[in-house]
Parts: structure tokens; sequence; C-alpha cells
């Protein structure tokens, strides 16, 4: 499994949220590969699963069932309930 954080330039943000990522897949059990990108690197077959902020999910082209799309990318309560929710299906 490969999952891969997102955002518009494929610094700061994403990289946090590839962090936060790590913490909660170590929390609930989960292993996977974590990377963080750009939005221009986000193609269906970069990764398994891919995690962004809403404002550029629309124009990220990838399948709905292979994001993880967060209203706030710096809550960590939010991403592990979808992560979980992910997982669980």
């Amino acid at each position: 499994m490969k999952i891969m954080a997102i955002c518009g330039s494929g610094l700061g943000s994403s990289f946090m949220v590839e962090m936060n990522i790590k913490k909660v897949l170590k929390k609930i059990g989960v292993e996977a590969e974590v990377e963080h990108s750009d939005l221009s690197s986000a193609t269906p077959g970069a990764a398994d699963l891919f995690v962004m902020a809403k404002d550029i999910a629309a124009s990220a082209g990838i399948a709905a069932e292979q994001m993880i799309v967060l209203s706030n990318i710096i809550d960590i309560n939010e991403l592990e309930t979808k992560l979980k929710a992910y997982f669980q299906k």
C-alpha cells in the first residue's frame, strides 16, 4: 500500500500531512509507504491512496475511492477518522 499526501506545490503542507499520516497509521496498526508530492504528481497509478485538502481535490483527476479529502489539513483527528473509515472498507 502506498499513500501520497498532496498539496499545490509539494512542499510544506504535504510534508506535514505525510508526518500526520505516519502517526495515525502507527496508532491504528496499518503499514504503508507514505510520501508527499505536488498536485501534478497525483496520477492514478502513482499511489493507492491520495490525501489532500478539499480546495485542490477537484483539480486532482483522481477517482473518489482513491482519495481522502480533508477539510482541515492540520486536524489530525479528522485525518484519523477518515483513514480508519478507509481501512475498514
